[in-house]
């Protein structure tokens, strides 16, 4: 049992108030048999995985970057890793990057000291993939059934993923010239490396029978109707490419009031390579954050005379520039309803763009547009706001705020546009689904990713995966049975024995009433991960030493070096430092093989198995002949694996 040599730095209390001695166990050696239970072996999710949004098996790919959980033969720890983490998300590399990681929020380790740096893990394993020309295992064979799929970002991609990897084949219609989405068109390069986006699309178009229909747009190019009658199933994943306007008066008549998504397309496509002098975003989350970091690396040019919404409308188009004719913005401001430890985008992207030269307003709320006698914006007045009642008011007595600009972008959220398409769409312009992602009405029609809610690009991965589960079940005309409470891609115990050759026997006994010595079953183990997430009260926090987090370098340029800084900003791990951070995972709700439970064992009942039957989660086991049921090997399990049972 290891204990922290830097207390203070941990965020936990190992002793009530008042506690001066250590407990003693003697009681319960000696009358813990009255219970007559013994330890079980239970299998919970981790909170990192309860809180992903695509349900990927973190803690597994972890355990297999850390040299935990061993690759079958032949495999690299780089290659298992890798088709681990993308049973549930084929884009690791991307959202290594760009996620904004909900998985860390949750993760048990922030009740130690910091969450595990679980996103750069994750880059890590794509990268590799990257370098390594990793491709996804062989397919099964097709079925003879096809689908639709309307939109080619992260939600459409990942469905035709999933179907491909039940044999079911996929036409991918866009409206774009490539595929992507958002990853493409929505988020810059130097976040995403192109060609590892590339490689990423690439791999799923590599599986086969996956095709891509380019610039047409359902609707308008084709109808409805006449995909009804070519395929089998229509899955919509249009995504949401629609920028709110902000609600002040005059905002659809003034020119120079554009939308994020416009203006980010325009720079992801390559037609806009500069932009206005003085630019304004009203917004506080990820994609605001990407126009003023954007409008920082692109500046103005020396001798600027257009107006800056022709290129972010596409009205003109921007050949290459010569680097020396740019000029840095004089201004670009940000601006936030909430304080800056609240507002929406990641802290480090927060941190980075005021490092930058972004100017960051918090608590404010803009309330008119200043414009000229040709109606153009020349400046936005705000004032102080708080949130009150679900919205932002403004503060009685607080100051007024008028900041010039040449542009404001407006990142306020996004909608759906359902041009041509309005059977489908309900009242807020997006469209509907059940829990089984099925538009309600409509058989045959699935729905996944922002077109149901906007979100997260993980989102959007997670509901393309049940939306796939449940079109091969549509496809078979199988009963769609109730989802799991804790609907994730779940570690499977059998599956892993199975890997390494330990399958149970073949059941030919007949009827039986329970056994704990045949082959046929897996023994003492309990599998509770569809019903239940492992919080970190179950654990013994107290094995666990004070580790810093290991940080990957960035390339987070100031304002005095942003202007044509292109390179990528976030730098990978490697090998050992990637095995380093992923250390630090709990491995909450499954067995690290720490030895603890049988150190502590007073009855030597908790030994490890054999190491011809060993494999994760099945490292050691109990002699009930000699447990008396005292339960310090619970007690003394970091991970929760352990709970007294078998008994009252």
């Amino acid at each position: 049992m290891a204990t922290s040599r830097d207390d203070k730095k941990l965020t936990f209390r190992k002793y009530e108030e008042g506690d001066s001695k250590w407990d003693r166990w003697n009681d319960a050696i000696f009358e813990g048999d009255h219970s007559h239970k013994c330890p079980t072996y239970v299998h919970r999710t981790p909170p990192c995985q309860g809180s992903c949004p695509s349900g990927e098996d973190i803690r597994g790919w972890l355990d297999i970057v850390r040299g935990l959980e061993t690759p079958p033969e032949g495999i690299s720890m780089q290659e298992y890793a890798f088709r681990r983490s993308t049973d549930a998300n084929p884009f690791p590399g991307v959202m290594g990057r760009v996620c904004p990681a909900p998985c860390q929020d949750g993760c048990n380790r922030n009740d130690v000291e910091d969450f595990v740096g679980i996103n750069a893990v994750e880059q890590y394993i794509g990268d590799e993939a990257f370098k390594g020309g990793f491709k996804f295992e062989e397919t099964p064979a097709l079925t003879g059934k096809k689908v639709a799929i309307i939109g080619g970002g992260p939600a459409g991609m990942a469905a035709a993923y999933q179907l491909r990897r039940r044999g079911i084949a996929s036409t991918i219609i866009d409206d774009h010239a490539e595929l992507g989405g958002m990853m493409r068109y929505g988020i810059p390069n130097y976040r995403i490396p192109r060609a590892e986006l590339d490689r990423e699309i690439g791999r799923i178009l590599e599986m086969g029978d996956v095709e891509f229909k380019a610039n047409t747009r359902v609707g308008r190019d084709v109808s409805v109707e006449d995909l009804e009658k070519e395929y089998d199933a229509i899955l919509w994943a249009l995504g949401c490419k629609v920028g709110r306007p902000l609600p002040l008066e005059g905002w659809d008549e003034t020119p120079n009031c554009v939308s994020a998504v416009d203006f980010l397309e325009e720079f992801n496509k390559g037609d806009m390579k500069y932009t206005a002098n003085k630019v304004i975003c009203v917004g506080g989350g990820d994609t605001s954050i990407d126009v003023v970091s954007v409008s920082r690396r692109i500046g103005t040019l020396k001798d600027y005379n257009e107006n800056p919404e022709d290129a972010v409308t596409g009205k003109i188009k921007h050949g290459d520039i010569d680097p020396s004719l740019r000029k840095a913005c004089d201004n670009v401001t940000l601006t936030a309803l909430f304080p800056r430890d609240q507002m929406t985008a990641a802290e480090h992207e927060v941190n980075d763009a005021v490092r930058e030269g972004v100017v960051l307003m918090n608590e404010v709320m803009p309330v008119e547009i200043i414009r000229n006698s040709d109606g153009r914006a020349t400046a936005l007045k705000l004032v102080d706001c708080k949130w009150e009642n679900n919205g932002p008011v403004k503060v009685e007595g607080g100051k007024e705020y008028v900041v010039e600009t040449d542009l404001i972008v407006a990142a306020i959220g996004q909608g759906g546009d359902m041009a041509g398409l309005e059977d489908f769409a309900n009242e807020r312009n997006l469209m509907d689904a059940d829990k089984f992602y099925q538009v309600p009405n409509k058989p045959g029609h699935f729905v996944a990713g922002d077109i149901v809610r906007p979100h997260l690009l993980t989102t959007a991965i997670g509901q393309a995966s049940i939306a796939a589960e449940s079109i091969d079940l549509y496809l078979k005309h199988a009963e769609f049975k109730k989802r799991p409470k804790v609907d994730k891609h779940h570690f499977n115990l059998l599956d892993k024995m199975k890997e390494a050759g330990l399958d149970p026997a073949p059941y030919t006994v007949g009827e039986t009433r329970g056994t704990n010595e045949a082959k046929f079953a897996i023994h003492n183990f309990e599998d509770r991960s569809k019903n239940e997430v492992i919080t970190s009260d179950k654990l013994f926090l107290g094995h666990f030493e004070y580790t810093p987090r290991h940080l990957r370098e960035e390339d987070a340029p100031d304002s005095e070096h942003v202007l044509n800084h292109f390179e990528e900003r976030t730098k990978g791990f490697d090998d050992e430092t990637a095995a380093a951070e992923a250390g630090r995972c709990m491995s909450c709700g499954m067995c690290f093989e720490c030895d603890n439970c049988v150190i502590y064992c007073p009855q030597d009942a908790v030994y490890r198995v054999k190491k011809d039957e060993h494999t994760i989660g099945r490292y050691v086991a109990t002699d009930y002949a000699k447990c008396v049921g005292c339960h310090i090997c619970a007690d003394v399990c970091p991970t929760g694996y352990i709970d007294m049972a078998l008994g009252e």
